[in-house]
């Protein structure tokens, strides 16, 4: 075994290398510049010392609380709710009998695949012309239907700029949490479902007691995974409403774009970015000591 040592050294040397380059040294640079007033224009003179005053600006600014409301909130909780919540449905929709009767599991499967297979960028753009208060297919059937008397700016209005970007995100990450959900599913003994049957179990109690608890593994890591993409998300708020209108959507990601290439303050950017990855980090250890080990102690 010992001789087998360099070999193992040698072919993690590439691996290291790398997480050195693009995680750990970006990472210490973006630390070291948050404790500095380094400016976008003066990147070449490079930036002076000014200790924990970003952080002390970050704590005590009232537009970073609604940065972080908008982040932690709308972002990440209603969102990611909204996902598992629909994810766990549409999993259970297709892995019920009905769809299997009617010959309708692979045609519903292959659709769910489509939005799953389109490119952020793809569905942003579809669903801003979708929601355009002139030429938007849904504000003409609204009116059509007679629901609203004219149309509606969904990403213009305060009222329903997070709503409809929360439906975007839903709509093209959502796939990939049913199909989690899904493949949970299929592994659980039939055996056990009949046996649920026979003893006279109806469809809720098999829900909360039998399918429920065997999805829970998965419920856990799809829910931590779709946090960090959701939290740290900057392409589905940018893209659709640059922050806007005004800065109503601005969040942790869009804050760091606009501090550093908009308003020229790299150092402050660099701290809310350290912000980030600290709530991420926290929330990560508490969520996998809590939450995390003990499901998966009653599963393993």
């Amino acid at each position: 075994m010992k001789h087998e040592r360099p070999f193992v050294i040698y072919v993690l040397v590439p691996a290291f290398f790398f997480l050195v380059m693009f995680y750990l040294y970006p990472t210490a640079f973006n630390l070291v510049n948050s404790f500095t007033d380094l400016s976008l224009f003066g990147l070449k003179k490079g930036g002076e010392w000014v200790g924990f005053a970003n952080y002390a600006e970050l704590l005590t600014s009232d537009d970073f609380h609604h940065v972080l409301w908008n982040t932690a909130i709308w972002l990440t909780f209603v969102s990611v709710t909204v996902r598992i919540a629909l994810g766990l449905l549409l999993a259970l929709l297709l892995n019920s009998k009905v769809l299997v009767k009617y010959r309708l599991t692979s045609i519903s499967r292959i659709l769910l695949l489509v939005p799953w297979a389109t490119p952020p960028l793809v569905a942003i753009v579809a669903w801003r012309w979708l929601l355009n208060p002139q030429l938007g297919e849904i504000n003409q059937l609204l009116v059509w239907l007679g629901v609203v008397e004219t149309p509606i700016a969904f990403l213009a209005e305060a009222a329903w700029v997070w709503p409809a970007l929360i439906t975007i995100m839903t709509w093209n990450t959502l796939p990939l949490v049913t199909l989690a959900f899904l493949a949970s599913l299929q592994s659980l003994p039939a055996d056990l479902v009949e046996a649920a049957e026979v003893d006279g179990a109806g469809k809720l109690q098999r829900l909360r007691y039998i399918i429920l608890p065997h999805l829970m593994p998965a419920i856990v890591v799809m829910t931590l995974m779709s946090t960090f993409w959701t939290f740290n998300n900057f392409v589905y708020v940018w893209l659709t409403t640059a922050a806007g209108p005004g800065l109503y959507t601005n969040v942790m990601a869009t804050e760091v774009y606009i501090k550093a290439f908009i308003d020229g303050r790299m150092g402050y950017s660099s701290a809310v970015g350290i912000a980030m990855a600290t709530i991420m980090l926290i929330f990560g250890m508490v969520y996998l000591r809590v939450i995390a080990e003990r499901e998966f102690k009653e599963v393993f």
